[in-house]
């Protein structure tokens, strides 16, 4: 089948070659490396109020500002950091989302002390199992679950900042945790 023929999630149709990209290759595929899980951990925080194609289009400069998401570079990141990434063109300059980005790291880390890894602890707030969703239309995806829910509220007691209920859910679904791909989408039962 064409690459042009083949049926994707609607949300995806229509859309930039970075999106169709990443829908194809990386959103709803199970992510187990903590480096990647506090990648989107990130992103999806820095989303908040933006578009996701916006943060695809900053992604590499995130990656270059933020020591490929080295958590443990970033949690000894200093005001002058601050400062010097409030003028990076390459990402958000939002002073909140880069002081959040920060103090997540320090959680982060903590996290991994606690639970070995935090791939282990944030994978049991869906049983270790990826849930999969039968929804036809982006329309019947919710914004947020119970398990989202259940995340924020645990990562916001830990200390992580901009990891409401909705960012936590858009974040399961990026890494993985949950497949929310519509049913006629063809990744849908390849993941």
């Amino acid at each position: 089948m064409a690459e042009s023929e083949r049926h994707r999630c609607s949300w995806a149709n229509h859309t930039s070659p970075l999106n169709l990209k990443y829908h194809d290759q990386e959103w709803g595929v199970a992510v187990h490396d903590d480096r990647v899980l506090f990648e989107f951990l990130t992103l999806e925080g820095a989303q908040a109020g933006l578009s996701w194609t916006t943060i695809l289009n900053k992604r590499e400069g995130y990656r270059k500002a933020f020591h490929g998401f080295d958590a443990k570079k970033i949690a000894r990141f200093t005001k002058r950091d601050v400062e010097r990434l409030m003028r990076d063109a390459g990402i958000v300059r939002n002073r909140a989302k880069i002081e959040a980005t920060i103090a997540n790291a320090n959680a982060f880390l903590t996290v991994q002390r606690e639970f070995s890894s935090f791939d282990a602890y944030v994978w049991r707030f869906v049983g270790d199992t990826p849930r999969k969703n039968s929804f036809s239309w982006r329309d019947d995806l919710p914004a947020m679950t119970e398990q989202s829910g259940a995340l924020s509220k645990d990562l916001k007691r830990r200390g992580f900042k901009f990891v409401g209920s909705t960012i936590c859910y858009a974040f399961m679904q990026a890494v993985g945790m949950v497949n929310d791909h519509e049913v006629g989408c063809f990744r849908y039962n390849e993941l």
